[in-house]
């Protein structure tokens, strides 16, 4: 799997999330297993560059590469200033956000809001690719609703344009995260272009990642959600990928450590006040669905320190191997032992 000059190790990504993709959860997730992840949006307009959100989600100091920000806006000459500025500072791949569904971005004509323009989504791809020496991607969706699916248009003027690689949400912008995904349009644009096409939306499992790609013979499959809190779900899909087989959940004892790695880089990304408060959703999906989860995360949304967020997910984890060596998903409602 190749995105311009960058060879891939392997065909599972990690959607960019607005304040879930941060650097420290992006190398998290390469470390286990992504063969590619993608910054949170940075907003086009050049007002807010400086600002300390902005600077935070284009950092991509000592994150493996290729190092790829997703940029978001509705003026093709903003984005192409803002695809030129981030290059400068050190990425190496851009893609474009028309998938977002969200009703803030899309009021102001953003995300997949631009869908309902081709004559403006054209002019946007042009001038970013014009814009910039590296490659650029395009993210979005089928339509902006079930009776409007343009993705096949939207797909052929991307390719025309120089666009490097596609990936399509199965959702309309209508449906933001409802319903299914529908995985026909995505094997119909796969169909019609020639540029690698990648799969997301509702791909959960191992099982569901293979399905996926055998349904839309897409190149790669990206996963959003159900990373949250499982990023090891990326080394599972790419494990069953190429052998058929499914790995067993993470031992108890690496998930403890890799959440002290997590936080403590997560704590030194955002400092002390912050990173105590954006870490407590992490968290959160990290305890989901274990034994004593929901008490746990309740107490642990009341910590005002880094230190005592650790010391009690140390324990929380040191006590989940009561129930086995290997985390056991599915007992929320036991308590934890004694």
């Amino acid at each position: 799997m190749n995105i311009g000059p960058y060879s891939l190790r392997n065909n599972v990504f990690v959607a960019p999330m607005a304040g879930v993709t941060d650097r420290p959860f992006r190398q998290l997730c390469k470390q286990l297993g992504a063969g590619y992840a993608v910054s949170e949006m940075a907003a086009s307009d050049p007002r807010l560059w400086a600002t300390e959100k902005t600077s935070r989600r284009t950092n991509h100091d000592g994150e493996m590469e290729p190092k790829a920000v997703q940029i978001a806006g509705a003026d093709p000459a903003m984005l192409a200033d803002c695809a030129k500025f981030n290059v400068d500072r050190g990425a190496q791949i851009i893609d474009i956000n028309m998938g977002c569904p969200v009703k803030k971005v899309c009021q102001s004509w953003c995300g997949s809001a631009l869908l309902q323009n081709e004559k403006l989504v054209g002019q946007i791809l042009d001038a970013v690719v014009g814009a910039v020496d590296v490659p650029v991607t395009l993210k979005f969706r089928t339509g902006w609703n079930r009776q409007n699916r343009n993705a096949l248009n939207i797909a052929r003027m991307a390719q025309a344009s120089g666009i490097a690689m596609l990936t399509l949400h199965g959702r309309t912008r209508a449906d933001g995260y409802g319903g299914s995904a529908e995985y026909e349009t995505i094997a119909a644009v796969k169909a019609a272009v020639s540029i690698p096409v990648v799969a997301n939306g509702d791909i959960t499992t191992p099982e569901k990642a293979k399905f996926v790609l055998d349904a839309t013979k897409a190149d790669a499959v990206m996963i959003g959600r159900a990373a949250q809190g499982r990023p090891w779900i990326c080394r599972e899909i790419d494990h069953f990928l190429r052998t058929g087989e499914c790995l067993p959940s993470p031992m108890v004892a690496e998930v403890r450590a890799l959440m002290d790695e997590h936080l403590r880089a997560h704590y030194a990304f955002y400092g002390e006040f912050m990173g105590v408060r954006t870490a407590r959703k992490h968290i959160g999906w990290y305890v989901r669905d274990l034994p004593g989860g929901e008490a746990f995360r309740q107490m642990m949304n009341r910590l005002e320190s880094c230190e005592e967020q650790l010391v009690a997910v140390d324990t929380f984890f040191e006590l989940q191997s009561a129930y086995g060596e290997r985390l056991q998903y599915g007992l929320a409602e036991q308590p934890l032992a004694a």
